[in-house]
C-alpha cells in the first residue's frame, strides 16, 4: 500500500504534533484524486490521558466528513502522534482502529517531529500492515 500526501498536509501534521506535545494530537486525512490533500486537525477528546491516547468524538468525525465534502474529496483515514515513542501502532491503536482506513502516525521526540509512517488494519484485525508514505509538492 502506497499513500501519497501533499507536502502541505504533512507539514500540518508535523506542526499539530509539535503544538500538542507532550500530548497526542489527532486529525483526519482527506484525499482527492489518489493524494492526501489535507490533514484536518481535530480535538483529542479522550479522558484516558492524552499523553498516550487519542479519541475522535462523533462531532469530530462529522466535521471531517463535512470538510471532505467541501473539497469534493473523501475521508480516507486519520493521523495521530506518538510523543516520545516510535511511529508504530500501539495495542490501543489496534483495539480502536477501523477497517479500510489509513492511519498516519508521527513520532515526536523531545518536542521535535520525527518519522511519519502509514498503516492499514488487516481484515482479520490481527494487526496492521505498514505502507509507504510518499509526499509530493502540489504543482
Amino acid at each position: 500500500m502506497e499513500s501519497l500526501i501533499e507536502d502541505k498536509a504533512l507539514e500540518v501534521i508535523r506542526r499539530h504534533a509539535v503544538e500538542t506535545f507532550p500530548e497526542e494530537c489527532c486529525g483526519a486525512l482527506i484525499e482527492a484524486r489518489g493524494v492526501i490533500v489535507e490533514a484536518f486537525p481535530l480535538a483529542n477528546t479522550t479522558s484516558a490521558g492524552r499523553v498516550r491516547r487519542f479519541r475522535i468524538d462523533p462531532a469530530g468525525y462529522r466535521q471531517s466528513e463535512a470538510r471532505a465534502r467541501e473539497l469534493d474529496a473523501t475521508l480516507v483515514g486519520f493521523y495521530h502522534s506518538h510523543p516520545n515513542a516510535p511511529a508504530r501502532p500501539s495495542e490501543y491503536d489496534l483495539e480502536h482502529a477501523w477497517p479500510t482506513l489509513s492511519y498516519v502516525i508521527i513520532s515526536v521526540n523531545g518536542g521535535g517531529p520525527g518519522d511519519a509512517t502509514v498503516w492499514r488494519l488487516r481484515d482479520d484485525r490481527s494487526g496492521f500492515d505498514e505502507g509507504e508514505l510518499r509526499w509530493q509538492t502540489r504543482s
